[in-house]
């Protein structure tokens, strides 16, 4: 029979005592849960012969594995229990396949890498062994699949890691969305496409880009105008020059004094230094970029701004012993792991090294996250 419908048979019984007796009934074996006698008691004459109708209806779920299933019915007289007797059967249930599968998270952000990773579910009765492929449109991400095979036990789930790069780096601008797909297949099946959205950060912030054009414009505007209105005091240096050389040189005849005073007058030295203004070195991109939670790549840790003073716990619940506390307001954490719902409505926890030394765990409410957990942070063991 297929899970999910129903199939019955009959049950003949016949009274050889020479008492009137009455007979109960009741299923047993695996498939006990899903099987009824109609009618519970049946009362018989010596010498008659009675029939019960057994219905099984087994599931359309994990639990009623495809197989031969044993059953029986223990029938118990009740002038004579001891005569009790268990007649036994077998139904076949047929095999089917049903699979879900989604990604966690649908949306993923990075410069070079995402992270998301896809949960399949066996909801069938049966093993199911498929395999996982990622494609888009135009190629421009090349995918890392690990398992890309997978074989689930009915009822059971696999979880399948992926890892997305892009193959172009955008260096400026604005993110990029990049859909994509990740195809489970199993033989005799159709594929089964589960979407999701790459968002590719570029390399530099827009506003770093923005921050380079106001500072440009700002000193071509400071040139222009130390060019025009800067103070001109190369005539008053040549007169001077000229008056202290032509006191201290002796007299000339009229025709070459003239040229005599003309080297005087156009000497170098006459023209001092004008010293340059020091240029502006300050800015808030440092602390832009350290306020930004982000994994890094060289150590798989996120470094994020969190609250200052803000408690680690033994455990990750708020009623779990205080380990020690973080009093500045940039840490780095190691991974995340579910607990007791924070006050920011999820159930993430961070676990990181806290000033003195021990270790705790962090509520998420704590950190200046844009979601929880943060895509790239592993989860802990």
């Amino acid at each position: 029979m297929d899970p999910g419908g129903t199939a019955t048979t009959r049950l003949r019984l016949r009274n050889t005592g020479d008492v009137v007796d009455e007979y109960r009934f009741r299923p047993v074996g695996t498939l006990a849960p899903w099987t009824s006698v109609e009618p519970a008691t049946l009362r018989l004459y010596p010498g008659t012969t009675g029939t019960v109708e057994l219905t099984f209806s087994p599931p359309r779920t994990p639990d009623a594995a495809a197989g031969p299933h044993p059953y029986g019915v223990q029938i118990t007289p009740t002038e004579h229990p001891e005569a009790t007797t268990v007649p036994e059967g077998n139904v076949t249930v047929t095999p089917f396949t049903e699979i879900r599968a989604e990604l966690v998270p649908p949306t993923v952000r990075g410069r070079f890498r995402g992270r998301p990773r896809l949960a399949v579910d066996n909801l069938g009765n049966t093993k199911m062994t498929a395999s996982v492929s990622g494609s888009d449109n135009g190629s421009q991400l090349s995918y890392d699949i690990h398992p890309s095979n997978v074989q689930i036990e009915p009822g059971r789930a696999a979880f399948v890691k992926t890892v997305l790069k892009p193959r172009q780096i955008t260096w400026f601008g604005a993110s990029e969305d990049r859909p994509y797909t990740l195809g489970i297949t199993r033989s005799g099946d159709p594929q089964l496409d589960v979407d999701g959205t790459y968002v590719q950060k570029s390399f530099l912030p827009g506003w770093l880009a923005t921050l380079f054009g106001v500072l440009l414009a700002l000193a071509l505007t400071f040139v222009m105008l130390w060019i025009t209105y800067a103070p001109k005091v190369r005539s008053l240096a040549q007169e001077k020059q000229v008056t202290v050389v032509a006191s201290q040189l002796p007299e000339l005849p009229e025709d070459t004094s003239s040229e005599t005073a003309a080297p005087a007058g156009s000497g170098e030295a006459a023209e001092p230094d004008v010293p340059a203004e020091a240029e502006d070195s300050g800015g808030s991109g440092d602390s832009e970029a350290t306020a930004e939670c982000a994994v890094h790549e060289d150590d798989g840790r996120l470094y994020c701004s969190n609250t200052a003073d803000a408690t680690g716990y033994e455990d990750r619940s708020y009623d779990s012993a205080e380990r020690g506390r973080l009093e500045t307001d940039f840490s780095w954490f190691e991974c995340w792991g579910h607990g007791e719902q924070t006050e920011n409505g999820n159930d993430i926890w961070y676990w990181t090294k806290l000033d003195n030394g021990a270790w705790g765990n962090i509520a998420s409410s704590d950190l200046s996250t844009e979601e929880d957990p943060v895509p790239g942070l592993d989860e802990c063991s």
